[in-house]
C-alpha cells in the first residue's frame, strides 16, 4: 500500500511539474523558425474571380525575443525564392514554380528578406512589426499585423521553449517592380504567416 501511495504521489508531482513547465512562458533569448509547424502563404486577386494562393517552403526567421518588453525585440527573415510552391497541376507541361522563382518578370531568383525596424504593441496579445522588405533587389517598407498566440517554457513533446505567432500583411507588388499583368492580376499581395519558434541553438 505504501509503495502504491508513493508511486501515486511521484506521478502526481511529475505531472504537476510538467504542466507548470508547459504553462510557464518561454524565456528571453534568440529563437528560430520551427519549419514543421510554420507556413508562409501569399495570395492575390485573379481576374476578379478568386484569390490565387501559393506559398514558400524555406523560411528562416530569427527573433531576438524580449517578453518583458516585446517592443524591444527584433526580427529578421530570409526566404528562398526558389522554394515557391504553386501546386500547379501539370508540371510536366510547365515548371511553374521555377518560372515564378527565377523568371525576370517574377522573383528573379533574388533573395527575399525582411528586417524589423519598429515594433508596436497594440493590445494584450497583438502588435505591428514595421520593417524593410527586400525582393527582386528592391527594398521598401512593409508592415505585419501580428498576434502573439502564446509561449511555453518547455513544450511537452519537444522538451524546449516554444513561441507561437500568427501574422498578416499587405503589399503592392508594383512598388518592387513586379507589375506583370496588372490589373487582371491584382497588385495587392496578401501575406499570411503561421509559425512556432524554438531556441536558435536547437537541433531538429
Amino acid at each position: 500500500m505504501l509503495r502504491i501511495t508513493t508511486f501515486a504521489l511521484a506521478l502526481g508531482l511529475s505531472t504537476t511539474l510538467a504542466l507548470a513547465a508547459a504553462t510557464d512562458p518561454a524565456p528571453t533569448g534568440t529563437y528560430k523558425t520551427d519549419p514543421s509547424h510554420s507556413s508562409l502563404s501569399w495570395s492575390f486577386d485573379h481576374s476578379g474571380l478568386s484569390h490565387y494562393t501559393a506559398r514558400f517552403t524555406k523560411v528562416d526567421a530569427r527573433l531576438d525575443w524580449k517578453p518583458e518588453q516585446p517592443e524591444t525585440s527584433t526580427l529578421s527573415v530570409a526566404i528562398d525564392p526558389l522554394s515557391v510552391r504553386t501546386d500547379y497541376p501539370w508540371p510536366e507541361k510547365v515548371d511553374f514554380d521555377a518560372e515564378i522563382g527565377t523568371g525576370e518578370t517574377f522573383l528573379a531568383a533574388k533573395p527575399i528578406t525582411f528586417v524589423s525596424k519598429t515594433i508596436h504593441v497594440t493590445g494584450e496579445n497583438t502588435g505591428t512589426v514595421e520593417g524593410l522588405l527586400t525582393f527582386r533587389g528592391e527594398t521598401h517598407p512593409a508592415t505585419l499585423d501580428v498576434t502573439f498566440n502564446g509561449s511555453m517554457a518547455k513544450h511537452p513533446r519537444m522538451g524546449v521553449p516554444k513561441i507561437g505567432f500568427s501574422a498578416t500583411g499587405r503589399i503592392r507588388r508594383s512598388e518592387w517592380g513586379l507589375d506583370f499583368a496588372i490589373p487582371e492580376l491584382g497588385d495587392i499581395i496578401t501575406i499570411a504567416i503561421e509559425t512556432q519558434m524554438v531556441p536558435a541553438d536547437h537541433s531538429f
